[in-house]
């Protein structure tokens, strides 16, 4: 793939890249960001729903006190709440409680938009050298980012989940990394995602997408870090396995009830089950020569069997479906985004029965699953000269790495 040139970094920075006048500003970014502040004003008297757990969950990792510190996990096994997450809303702590909250759901909004660029700068480095029209995929963005936006303040506002923010954040930035062929990186942020939220372990089938020699490497990093953070308190005190056997109610709306399951909170099968079929549809994703799916089929995992139905659940189809409209594929219009908004956050305001709001999230995991990994697709094509990276790498169509002034002109 050839590098880019002088006068295409000089195009890149003009205003055919959509920047405003000449500031460092791109209109769809300026648009989404506005688009944040109208959702982010709307919800915010009426946020931060589970902050409280994580101050909660702060304090205690770092007291001195019985039921507190590397114990936190064996006597407070409702705190699911990876220490990464806790560690990040300690920053928040020497604040009085409501301005606390108020800097952490602004903070975690703005890491919704930080996301957006970082999704639009991943796909035009994945389509370098494929004679992509960039204001189109800019345009893509914009869509896909307009019912993005609403769910990540959801999560970021509304519920204020830090550690959930941060495991999609981490995840986004792994997958920057991956097309950026960083193996080492790729590990790093995968382990920081599941040491927000263990749930994120649902992503690791992304290592597969990178080139076959550096498989070990990663994953050695990202094993290294998730043993650093999380074996202290198992080792700390034995207790902590209490944590994963914690249990919620089975709520009438899941898709659980649809399959049959009527327990009245989470079969023991249920946990491990989330994260054998998300990295099994995963790793078929990668062998497909579909990475860009992995987040998706793996938040469809999730709430395909989980017993609870809260809305900030839906934050991470979000990114699954944003990841695949925008770099997945090449439409104009990200169907699938606006699809998951309509069907999962409509569904759950305007659907009263509860039966039926199970059947549409049933319906949703499992037509978006099956038609990110088996509907007809074609890879990007590349000009002369251009390859798909080393190794495992070339034939999942990932792009050769390049040096920094290149990625400084990706008009994402």
């Amino acid at each position: 793939m050839r590098e880019a040139s002088e006068e295409e970094a000089t195009t890149d920075y003009g205003a055919d890249t959509g920047r405003i006048a000449s500031l460092p500003v791109r209109r769809h970014h300026a648009l989404l960001t506005l688009w944040t502040i109208i959702w982010f004003v709307i919800v915010e008297p009426s946020g931060g729903v589970s902050w409280h757990y994580l101050r909660q969950g702060e304090q205690l990792l770092f007291a001195n006190q019985p039921d507190g510190g590397l114990s936190l996990y064996a006597h407070h096994p409702e705190l699911q709440i990876g220490p990464v997450s806790l560690a990040a809303a300690r920053l928040f702590s020497p604040f009085p409680d409501k301005i606390g909250q108020i800097l952490a759901e602004g903070t975690m909004s703005a890491l919704g938009l930080i996301m957006l660029v970082l999704v639009g700068r991943t796909a035009a480095w994945y389509y370098r050298g494929t004679g992509t029209n960039h204001r189109r995929l800019q345009q893509r963005i914009l869509i896909a980012g307009l019912a993005f936006i609403p769910m990540w303040v959801e999560v970021s506002v509304r519920f204020a989940h830090l550690d959930d923010v941060l495991a999609l954040f981490f995840t986004t930035l792994a997958v920057h990394a991956l097309v950026r062929n960083k193996p080492t990186a790729v590990g790093i942020y995968l382990a920081l995602a599941v040491d927000s939220k263990p749930w994120a372990i649902s992503f690791v089938p992304l290592i597969l997408a990178l080139p076959r020699p550096v498989w070990l490497r990663t994953f050695l990093w990202m094993s290294g870090l998730v043993a650093a953070a999380w074996l202290p308190f198992y080792l700390g005190n034995l207790g902590s396995m209490a944590a994963a056997k914690f249990t919620i109610p089975n709520q009438p709306a899941s898709s659980l009830r649809w399959l049959g399951v009527s327990d009245p909170s989470t079969p023991v099968w249920d946990r491990p089950a989330q994260f054998a079929i998300g990295m099994g549809l995963g790793t078929l994703a990668v062998r497909r020569g579909r990475w860009p799916a992995v987040v998706l089929v793996g938040a469809n995992a999730r709430i395909l069997l989980d017993p609870s139905v809260y809305t900030y659940y839906t934050a991470s189809i979000l990114l699954g479906t944003l990841l695949w409209d925008a770099v997945g594929q090449r439409r104009l219009v990200p169907w699938w985004s606006w699809i998951a908004l309509f069907s999962l956050y409509g569904g759950t305001l305007f659907i009263p029965s509860d039966a039926a709001r199970g059947f549409v999230r049933l319906a949703f995991v499992v037509i978006s699953t099956a038609y990110v990994l088996l509907w007809p697709s074609k890879p990007p094509r590349r000009g002369r000269g251009s390859t798909g990276g080393r190794g495992g790498g070339r034939r999942r169509g990932l792009p050769r790495a390049r040096d920094e002034h290149t990625l400084a002109t990706t008009p994402g």
